[in-house]
């Protein structure tokens, strides 16, 4: 049966109780975009998963997106192992691994690193496309990219299974922007089916990687509007008793730069960490617009 086929049952209903936490809890899980920082997320997650905490909700954009994929489209016992899979296969080419590198030699080996990818590509990832792309040559809009992300497409279809996704097992909502009209949308399971070509358009970057075409309409990387999905979940939220976890990839607070690659670092910082600075304003409305907690009920009826 193709993903598609799947029926949409809404993913509401009592939640398990888990260790240590208050059974009944509506649980999300909030990923950024970050490109090669989602390897991150993968261990935060594993350290969640060890304690038993398992999202009633995922909701990502870009690399956040393809995570969040991978742990809604697998059993809970086999999220960390598709994680990892992933990860492992991601990096398996890059140069030779130094034991924990600091400071100087960090940074050259990140910027090594950096360099070897976009030169070669990345397993199960991306492709250099060739002939590369020139600025002034036309070409069909679907192959104006920098890179083939058809590796990411098989990856996603071995690594994840749509038709789970699609049961409504665990909530997944992914983040693309309308190429045509600017407009930001969310892919939700809840609202219709997800394949993987949901899962690639929320992570095009353009020039980078090529846009994706779903149901005629042309979609890029949803970080060009918003790289964090907190105010989607805050703002479709189930009416009961919630808890949100969101994995920052942007420290929104640091240091006064010292080198030119400080100063880089540190505005990518700041430009991606915005939506983490609005969180204090995002609890805020939702107190002024949602009944006191204490009202709530205690687990999400079943629709």
């Amino acid at each position: 049966m193709n993903y598609q086929d799947t029926p949409i049952r809404a993913p509401w209903g009592p939640v398990a109780s888990r260790s240590g936490r208050e059974a009944g809890t509506y649980t999300a899980l909030v990923l950024q975009g970050g490109g090669a920082l989602g390897a991150y997320q993968a261990g935060v997650y594993e350290a969640l998963a060890a304690e038993d905490m398992r999202p009633d909700w995922i909701s990502g954009i870009s690399i956040g997106a393809i995570n969040a994929a991978l742990i809604a489209g697998n059993p809970v016992g086999e999220r960390v192992k598709a994680l990892r899979t992933f990860w492992e296969r991601a990096s398996s080419e890059l140069l030779y691994k130094l034991d924990e590198p600091i400071g100087f030699a960090r940074r050259t080996f990140n910027e090594a690193s950096a360099l070897f990818a976009s030169t070669l590509g990345i397993p199960g990832f991306f492709n250099p496309r060739f002939p590369v792309p020139l600025p002034e040559w036309p070409a069909e809009f679907g192959e104006l990219s920098y890179y083939d992300t058809t590796p990411l497409r098989a990856s996603l279809l071995e690594l994840v299974d749509f038709e789970r996704i699609n049961r409504g097992e665990t909530r997944l909502s992914v983040g693309a922007v309308n190429v045509l009209n600017g407009n930001f949308v969310y892919f939700d399971n809840l609202e219709r089916p997800i394949g993987p070509e949901h899962i690639m358009a929320s992570g095009a970057l353009p020039p980078g990687f090529p846009p994706v075409q779903i149901e005629g309409e042309w979609y890029w990387d949803g970080g060009l509007v918003s790289n964090t999905p907190l105010q989607y979940v805050l703002d479709n939220r189930p009416a009961c008793a919630m808890e949100v976890f969101q994995i920052d990839l942007f420290a929104a607070r640091g240091e006064v730069p010292r080198t030119m690659a400080d100063i880089a670092q540190r505005e990518k910082d700041i430009r991606f960490s915005s939506r983490t600075r609005q969180a204090p304003t995002c609890r805020a409305s939702s107190r002024r617009c949602a009944p006191p907690r204490t009202a709530w009920p205690t687990s999400c009826p079943r629709s």
